[in-house]
């Protein structure tokens, strides 16, 4: 069954309040899910600038470089415990500048 273009949104909603759900709870890696969010962020039929989810395209933007989610599997075990203090530095400023969007996006499609 093909959906239409409202039924997508709505689905693309429900993925973005399971991730930050998840990122809240700690079942989902929080950078992980800060990517995924941003990546969602023109799939869920808001405006460009909306705050909640520009906030995961900044983090998203910042923590690039390090090795999250599957590209880990193809780094060195010696650089992935080298970058692992700059990976939990990184929770830590992404939490502060995203933690109530993370909330908000929850509260806003959590149907």
């Amino acid at each position: 069954m093909k959906m239409n273009h409202e039924e997508y949104i709505e689905k693309q909603r429900k993925c973005a309040a399971e991730v930050a759900s998840g990122m809240l709870d700690g079942s989902v890696h929080y950078l992980e899910g800060a990517h995924k969010l941003s990546s969602l962020r023109f799939e869920v039929g808001l405006p460009e600038d909306d705050k909640d989810f520009q906030s995961f395209s900044l983090v998203s933007s910042e923590i690039d470089h390090l090795p999250i989610g599957a590209p880990r599997q193809h780094w060195s075990q010696e650089a992935l415990d080298r970058l692992e203090p700059e990976i939990q530095q990184s929770i830590k400023w992404a939490k502060e500048v995203s933690l109530s969007e993370c909330k908000s996006i929850v509260a806003r499609f959590n149907a």
